[in-house]
């Protein structure tokens, strides 16, 4: 299975402060994902909508972002993997917006829900 995380919509599903502090709480997912990654051998690509500042590298996950942030320029590019993918059903994206289930859906890919997947990653 190859995962792709809609990365603020995860951060989003926990109301932590993560908005006084978006780099940071993009930093703490990535580590999250990488030490899940690492873990259960999973191949991960979390996106988010602009590059988070300063950039955050990983040598065990994806980290990738929108070409231009803006509103929903994450799920375009999350669209945008799933369709280009030779094997779309080999994917799950991890997401609680409801258009992008449809068009990720409609692409070949599935779904899990972004609480139920952060759960799962913080071994919950």
């Amino acid at each position: 299975m190859r995962w792709i995380v809609d990365g603020m919509n995860v951060i989003g599903s926990r109301p932590d402060g993560w908005w006084r502090d978006r780099d940071r709480a993009m930093l703490g997912l990535v580590d999250l994902l990488e030490r899940w990654a690492a873990a259960d051998g999973e191949d991960v690509t979390v996106v988010f909508e602009r590059p988070p500042r300063p950039p955050i590298r990983s040598t065990v996950i994806t980290v990738a972002h929108a070409p231009k942030p803006r509103a929903n320029s994450a799920d375009d590019e999350i669209v945008r993997l799933v369709r280009a993918d030779p094997a779309p059903g080999a994917i799950r994206v991890v997401t609680s917006d409801h258009t992008l289930t449809t068009l990720v859906h409609a692409a070949g890919a599935s779904v899990e829900g972004s609480g139920s997947f952060r759960a799962r990653i913080e071994g919950d």
